[in-house]
């Protein structure tokens, strides 16, 4: 059965974060809110948490999974980009949008699209979420929680406990999120395409 930490979405209490940090580097899945709906999450480097995340998700190995980072110069480690996409970046983040890049051979490869070969970047507004990724000093490999048949993230934590408990190691519950989902964009020296328009504004990137 998960654990539920009630976290203050403007103030969110130390120790509860550094509790949720240790879940995830002890090989826990976790769901936890963001600025676009609850997501799962997990370490990075743990392939038994990211196969759960497959199993909740029902994902295939074509899914692209995303990197939840503090700050851009975490997003230099793991995404090729140029200065022209760094300045966008810059101005846009941290916000409801999803970036993919052209990923570095810092991304463990089964986090990788097979073809492209490439990886989706997220730096969320969201104060419970920086918390947590400045405790855990690297980035959340994640998702978005949408359950199978199901068209929408999940926004409220009571409904995740619920029907995930025995399924997550524990459940943050930061508050109703927002529905709309991110928007998705392409990003590459010759080329940044909106994939999906959501909750972040495109002008920017047209």
């Amino acid at each position: 059965m998960s654990q539920f930490f009630q976290i203050h979405t403007e103030n969110p209490q130390t120790r509860l974060i550094k509790q949720a940090a240790e879940v995830i580097r002890q090989g826990g899945v976790i769901a936890y809110p963001t600025d676009c709906g609850y997501s799962l999450g997990c370490h990075l480097g743990d392939k038994s948490a990211l196969e759960r995340i497959r199993a909740i998700r029902r994902l295939d190995d074509k899914h692209n999974f995303t990197l939840v980072c503090r700050d851009l110069s975490e997003i230099s480690t793991y995404a090729r980009f140029d200065n022209r996409l760094y300045r966008l970046l810059k101005n846009n983040t941290p916000g409801p949008y999803t970036f993919i890049f052209s990923a570095t051979s810092e991304v463990p490869r089964r986090l990788l699209h097979p073809k492209r070969k490439t990886i989706g970047i997220r730096i969320p507004n969201n104060r419970i979420v920086s918390a947590l990724l400045e405790e855990l000093g690297e980035p959340i490999m994640s998702v978005s929680l949408i359950l199978p048949g199901e068209n929408d993230t999940m926004t409220d934590p009571y409904d995740i406990r619920d029907t995930l408990e025995h399924a997550l190691d524990l459940v943050i519950d930061g508050g109703y999120c927002g529905i709309e989902p991110t928007t998705v964009i392409k990003m590459e020296a010759d080329n940044i395409e909106v994939l999906r328009e959501g909750a972040g504004d495109i002008t920017p990137f047209t």
